[in-house]
């Protein structure tokens, strides 16, 4: 082989040896680093592409198996109301069988009557409250309140004041009141009180209009025995609270409606009623309220769980709701059985009444039955559903590990290579170093 001074074939051959094992070692020290076989699309470009799809699914399974506990966990509340309204419509039961026994005189089935209805209230209001993160459970949620405005404004603006003796008013059936059953989605329910006299007798008489239309339910309670001097007046620091049951208002009275119902007595009659009786109405117009409605959340039919990363309906899951509420028990599967509403506000205060709610009652039972049904199926779905995510969340992970994945054993192998490959390209370029040192020493002799 000639030697020359221009051309450094081995030199160059050894730098490129010499690069080429720098390069390789610290894309293997990279690798080792990371835990990563593809560290860049230039390692393997498919598996890079198959890997970041199987790492996006995994994500999203992790993701369907967190939706799973959050569904469970709403479902497990769901049951709790349910369990709960179960012990309500047993106490309810064990009263309607009391009240159905002759034995019984009417006072003492008024008693039983009284917790029986306010236990159908509870009902009612366990149903409405029970959400999960807002997300009505049981029945309609809602909330409405009285707008006192147009009382403001109105000819009768003073009629139902504190002085008259007035001193609040109560909607106290939220779920009659928040009704829209047009479908319009407007507030356009009211209330109206007014102040009748009938013939010798005082009546403070409630009526609602729900949707706009004429009166859907009234009620009137005889008031006249509260008058100053009456056999019921009331003492300065005394109230009275009257339950319009049938239209869902509460009326507190104060003392002062003594003297309203005194002087009303002495007011003349305006006409002849049906029954012959005179009737004079009290207030110049009618005092109306509006009822200020929310709507609240309404009960869903169904409820749709996110369980994969796709838009089909194999990627959800679907849960049914059922309303517990005293409007759904009692009317039976088929919904065309008179519910706990229907029973009305006597519902046990006769032994025949009794009787007849007892079986209202048992459909009750046997539907709050078909609703934990379904809820402790929908739960056991869950289950399964959440263990075939996890099982597929575990083979999904195994294959991405196996396309992105490092062997670390074998590229430590690798490393070591590249490293004896670096240290022998640096010995070679020492000595090509040392002829290149010879060749001068020829020049120089």
């Amino acid at each position: 082989m000639a030697s020359n001074i221009i051309s450094n074939h081995a030199a160059n051959l050894a730098h490129r040896n010499l690069a080429r094992a720098e390069e390789a070692t610290n894309r293997s020290l990279a690798k080792l680093a990371s835990g990563k076989r593809v560290v860049s699309a230039r390692d393997d470009a498919t598996s890079l592409a198959i890997g970041a799809r199987l790492n996006s699914t995994a994500s999203a399974i992790t993701s369907g198996i967190v939706n799973i506990g959050h569904g469970n966990s709403m479902l497990q509340i769901a049951d709790g109301g349910m369990a709960t309204i179960d012990g309500v419509l047993v106490r309810m039961k064990t009263l309607a069988v009391q009240s159905a026994s002759e034995h019984l005189s009417d006072s003492e089935r008024g008693f039983l009557n009284d917790e029986f209805i306010e236990l159908r209230n509870e009902i009612n209001r366990i149903a409405s409250s029970t959400n999960f993160n807002g997300i009505q459970l049981l029945g309609d949620g809602s909330d409405v309140s009285l707008d006192y405005s147009d009382l403001k404004t109105g000819g009768s603006a003073n009629a139902l004041s504190h002085a008259n003796g007035f001193s609040n008013f109560t909607i106290t059936k939220d779920n009659y009141w928040a009704g829209d059953d047009t479908g319009d989605g407007l507030g356009d329910n009211q209330l109206r009180l007014d102040l009748i006299k009938i013939g010798d007798r005082v009546m403070l008489s409630a009526a609602a209009e729900i949707d706009g239309a004429s009166v859907d339910r009234s009620q009137s309670i005889d008031i006249t025995d509260y008058a100053t001097g009456g056999t019921k007046a009331l003492e300065v620091s005394e109230k009275l609270s009257l339950d319009f049951d049938n239209v869902g208002v509460k009326v507190d009275l104060n003392f002062n409606i003594g003297s309203t119902i005194a002087n009303a007595l002495t007011q003349g009659s305006d006409g002849a009623g049906a029954d012959g009786s005179t009737t004079t109405q009290l207030f110049g117009s009618t005092p109306v309220f509006s009822v200020l409605e929310d709507q609240g959340t309404k009960l869903s039919d169904r409820v749709y769980l996110q369980v994969g990363g796709g838009n089909t309906a194999s990627d959800q899951v679907s849960i049914s709701m059922t309303a517990v509420d005293a409007a759904a028990l009692g009317a039976g599967a088929n919904g065309t059985e008179k519910s706990l509403d229907d029973l009305g506000k006597d519902a046990i205060t006769t032994s025949v009444k009794a009787r007849k709610a007892l079986d209202t009652i048992t459909r009750a039972i046997d539907d709050i039955q078909r609703a934990r049904t379904n809820i402790g199926a929908n739960q056991n779905r869950l289950d399964v559903a959440g263990s075939n995510l996890a099982a597929t969340l575990e083979n999904v992970k195994d294959a991405r590990s196996s396309l992105l994945d490092l062997d670390i054993a074998a590229e430590l192998t690798n490393q070591a290579s590249n490293q004896i490959l670096t240290q022998t390209s640096v010995a070679m370029l020492g000595r090509i170093s040392e002829m290149r040192q010879n060749l001068l020493r020829l020049l120089e002799g």
